[in-house]
């Protein structure tokens, strides 16, 4: 068997793990959810503190996530008035607006 390359061997555990997904009540996902929120931990790592598993504690890289197809990246490009290729600059308009809709909320 070949040996795996220096920076994969270190994520050797994370593939042999399996992911299940569970279709729970709105309710009991938003409120381990919420829970999740509330102390600073992913909604996974929750979960397994609810099942009595070992928890890591904060999430290395907490973050949010969109999908976006070529033809959303399109649609920034032209309400930032940037090109459609410049990713990080779409990305960082992004961020910007993702601020300014949470310091509006907050002002409220």
């Amino acid at each position: 068997m070949k040996k795996l390359p220096q920076k994969w061997q270190s994520e050797q555990k994370a593939i042999r793990a399996i992911q299940l997904a569970f279709d729970l009540d709105e309710k009991i996902q938003s409120v381990i959810r919420e829970e999740a929120q509330n102390t600073g931990v992913s909604a996974s790592e929750h979960i397994r503190g609810i099942l009595g598993l070992s928890v890591t504690g904060k999430p290395v890289r907490p973050r949010l996530t969109v999908s976006l197809k070529p033809e959303d990246f399109e649609q920034l490009a032209q309400k930032y008035q940037v090109d459609a290729s410049n990713r990080k600059e779409i990305k960082d308009c992004v961020s910007r607006d993702l601020q300014d809709y949470v310091n509006l909320k907050l002002q409220k």
